[in-house]
């Protein structure tokens, strides 16, 4: 304890915080995702917000431990947590410097803290906390990694060639839309679009009528590159930062007919929402696990792309939805897939490194997003177009009422969490958005 410095993710710590103790919950000690709040970053342990400002103010957040004698990184650690109004000098931080701030904060949280009577009087309910975006992300990526949710969307619209040439080669990706992330809880606007009753159309013009969700893992960029050079894939993990919970909202009619030559664009880009509390790499490493073996058939990858470490995490992906009525009568929300971010056919470190083979440029906070993730089996699909089957099956909700796709008032809910023997539960916490009319 002399260095006021305690491993964060040994299995056995506890915390003086009594919420962050409930085995069934997300964020217990060896969590600590970080977030902001009230243009202050902030770190999340049980149903409490502890702002690193005030925990400094107080007088119980030592810089020196932190810093370990280095007198710029002091600076530095200061200048992120005093002026920064998001986690971006945080997440810059170089990795040692960074992980003895968590491991810092583990000390000053644990059970028998010297400075649990300061940090009493700091520590705010989550319920009375607003958290808004953890970064100004600069750039969004959104990538198409799974292998089953890009074999099922194939089969509809290609049955006799679902997937194309390219796809086990490469990590598929296209540029999102940065200004329209958001976090949770959202409302999302049907948004207006030209959509056709025909393949050929002719096309009109008004709000959207199959609206989808799609349940994504994202992740942030930590140490970026320099533009022109490329990131290694045997390093790739160590310039992410964390990861967050991520709907891309899609409406599928106007995809299908904009998609052709470029792909999505005002189909996606109206809205994405993320989780608010990013989880380090460090708190999730003890439920990292290789990727799917990939079979006799598959092409080799190639040098740049291969991952030998298998950086794949072992996250268990359940998505709900709950209509107005159903919340009017106190239904609760209908489980709609219950799947895992460890099918990926594309690991993160793999989509990192590709994204920077070329010399373009990576930089502290931007997004990373995964792409729909699906299972082998019906009920891990994570998105109602595959959930339907392009709305031919429809599901049923707990209020009687079938879904092909989404109605105004509906709220989607996905939650993702890590649990494996003799560690802690560790979780992203939920991503919730309710989707409201098109504006006339």
């Amino acid at each position: 304890m002399n260095e006021k410095l305690l491993n964060a993710s040994a299995p056995t710590l506890r915390s003086f915080v009594a919420s962050s103790t409930d085995p069934a919950g997300d964020f217990p000690i060896q969590n600590l995702p970080f977030g902001v709040v009230d243009d202050a970053a902030c770190v999340r342990i049980g149903d409490m917000v502890l702002s690193l400002s005030d925990a400094l103010e107080c007088g119980a957040l030592d810089l020196d431990a932190i810093a370990g004698g280095d007198a710029d990184a002091r600076i530095e650690v200061e200048i992120a947590i005093v002026h920064g109004d998001n986690v971006g000098d945080i997440a810059a931080l170089d990795d040692i410097t960074r992980q003895r701030l968590r491991s810092h904060l583990a000390w000053l949280l644990a059970e028998e803290s010297p400075e649990q009577a300061r940090l009493e009087r700091v520590l705010r309910p989550v319920s009375k906390c607003t958290p808004t975006l953890p970064f100004r992300i600069g750039d969004y990526t959104d990538f198409y990694a799974s292998l089953h949710h890009a074999t099922n969307v194939g089969s509809m619209f290609r049955p006799t060639n679902p997937l194309l040439p390219n796809w086990k080669h490469v990590p598929i990706g296209y540029h999102g839309r940065a200004s329209s992330i958001v976090t949770s809880p959202s409302v999302v606007i049907r948004p207006h679009g030209q959509t056709v009753s025909n393949d050929d159309g002719p096309p009109t013009f008004g709000p959207c009528k199959l609206m989808d969700y799609e349940l994504e893992v994202g992740f942030f960029v930590g140490a970026g590159n320099a533009r022109g050079s490329a990131i290694n894939v045997k390093d790739a993990w160590n310039h992410i930062f964390g990861f967050v919970l991520v709907n891309d909202w899609s409406a599928r009619d106007m995809q299908k007919w904009e998609y052709q030559p470029l792909g999505p664009f005002l189909a996606k880009n109206f809205a994405t929402t993320i989780s608010p509390w990013v989880v380090t790499r460090e708190a999730l490493e003890p439920y990292r696990v290789p990727g799917p073996p990939r079979s006799a058939e598959d092409p080799l990858v190639l040098p740049y792309l291969d991952d030998p470490y298998g950086s794949n995490l072992d996250i268990t992906l359940d998505v709900f939805i709950s209509s107005a009525a159903m919340r009017d009568q106190g239904i609760a929300p209908t489980l709609i897939s219950h799947g895992s971010f460890r099918d990926m056919f594309w690991t993160p470190a793999q989509m990192l490194a590709h994204h920077a083979s070329n010399g373009c440029n990576m930089q502290t906070g931007d997004l990373l997003a995964s792409g729909t993730v699906s299972g082998t089996t019906k009920d891990s699909r994570g998105c109602l177009l595959e959930r339907t089957w392009r709305g031919t099956e429809p599901i049923q909700l707990g209020d009687g009422t079938e879904r092909k796709f989404l109605n105004d008032g509906d709220e989607v809910i996905m939650r993702g969490y890590c649990v494996k023997p003799g560690h802690p539960r560790i979780g992203l916490g939920e991503c919730r958005g309710i989707v409201l009319p098109a504006r006339t």
